[in-house]
């Protein structure tokens, strides 16, 4: 009931105050949650679409390695089919056991690579680069990235074979790998006889091939058995598959340099 000795101006504003709060409230009810997909759910997420380019990767030359729906563009070593094992899971090209390493049908010479990978507890594999196919196995011809648990996996013992390591022959920094389960994003620059390994945002190491301290510390290793090993200025990128547990690839991006 009014307030008979209410000034009615201010009966008018108190009235008209009211009417805006309830139409306010109406209106945030009416308001839905944006839809799975769209660009506001993107932003609220902080994500975006998994296994594609934006407008200036694509204006910047690069290329999807992988589609998160098909195996297209890999094969095992040696092999035109793709070894038992690998399968797309949830938009990542995956594998839960033991099988063959995969390679790209395309060779390259020099490239900027990219990828997000999470690998189970304890486990080991690794990209590797320039790869050719005249040995038994591709890691005797071509240099390794080294993909790692660094908290349970064997290999954690040295530096030279832990997460980001030129494996065995240059050592990677400790502390920028994610805990097994969690997603990792590398990336690989090679360039000539330059080459640089990235991990989460973090330049780890850069060396040159060819030169006399490669030349000696991959003489100092077991790689010596193998008198090619790194040698190749053109080939195959690679995923080890053999090895226990998980190993989840996603994001596989490439971009050509001259």
């Amino acid at each position: 009931m009014p307030n008979p000795n209410e000034d009615p101006e201010m009966t008018y504003i108190r009235v008209g105050a009211a009417v805006l709060l309830v139409v306010g409230a109406a209106c945030a009810g009416s308001q839905q949650p944006p839809k799975a997909g769209s660009t506001a759910a993107a932003q609220q997420g902080g994500g975006g679409a998994m296994n594609t380019l934006t407008s200036q990767e694509q204006k910047d030359g690069w290329k999807l390695l992988f589609d998160g729906r098909t195996v297209t563009g890999w094969h095992g070593y040696k092999s035109q089919d793709m070894p038992k094992g690998w399968m797309v899971k949830d938009g990542a090209l995956t594998k839960e056991h033991p099988t063959g390493d995969i390679m790209t049908s395309d060779q390259f010479a020099n490239f900027e690579f990219s990828w997000d990978w999470k690998i189970a507890k304890a486990g080991n594999a690794g990209l590797f680069y320039r790869g050719t196919e005249e040995y038994e196995h591709v890691y005797w011809s071509a240099p390794e990235y080294q993909l790692l648990d660094d908290e349970f996996a064997d290999d954690r013992h040295s530096r030279l074979t832990s997460a980001g390591s030129d494996y065995a022959v240059y050592p990677s920094p400790a502390g920028f790998v994610k805990p097994a389960g969690e997603w990792n994003t590398s990336r690989i620059v090679v360039s000539g006889a330059h080459v640089e390994h990235w991990l989460n945002g973090h330049k780890l190491l850069e060396y040159e091939l060819w030169s006399p301290d490669w030349e000696a510390k991959v003489k100092s290793s077991k790689f010596v058995d193998w008198p090619n090993y790194g040698r190749a200025r053109k080939g195959y990128l690679a995923f080890q598959g053999d090895h226990e547990g998980m190993l989840a690839l996603r994001n596989i991006k490439i971009r050509e340099l001259p």
